[in-house]
């Protein structure tokens, strides 16, 4: 057993694919289009993934954009995707500077959660171990939910 993807339904493919793709860096490797099911997939992955997905070995995100519009609850309901990253305080500040909120600073130099436009919560992972705790991080708190 190897795995795939994580597939996330979206309501609007744009603000999506900004969020994914222009605020969190992640990369399109694929699209598919189905006119007779209504529906499009987009398959994304992290930079240092990306050159992997041609060859369907990569972890990757699905987006799921049914034409017809649904609403789509709970977000929270499978859990979170994860991402390492090289500095948590520049990823979550280039973050905010974009107009994220971070639900869950990264107090300890370790861990931060935001949230897509759907509500799909994202877990920030910093590289290598924990960096020492900063202001104005140490003493953020929690915004909503994460």
């Amino acid at each position: 057993m190897r795995y795939l993807h994580t597939m996330v339904r979206v309501a609007n493919l744009d603000s999506a694919l900004d969020f994914y793709c222009s605020k969190l860096g992640l990369e399109e490797v694929r699209r598919m289009e189905s006119e007779k099911g209504r529906f499009t997939l987009v398959y994304l992955a992290a930079p240092a993934d990306a050159a992997k997905a041609g060859r369907d070995d990569a972890p990757m995100v699905e987006l799921t954009y049914n034409w017809d519009p649904e609403a789509y609850g709970g977000g929270r309901n499978f859990g979170h995707l994860a991402f390492e990253v090289d500095d948590i305080y520049a990823t979550c500040k280039a973050l905010m500077e974009a107009g994220v909120r971070i639900n869950r600073p990264p107090r300890d130099g370790r861990m931060a959660f935001v949230r897509s436009p759907d509500g799909i919560s994202i877990e920030l992972l910093q590289k290598d171990g924990a960096l020492a705790p900063q202001e104005p991080w140490a003493s953020m708190p929690n915004t909503g939910t994460w």
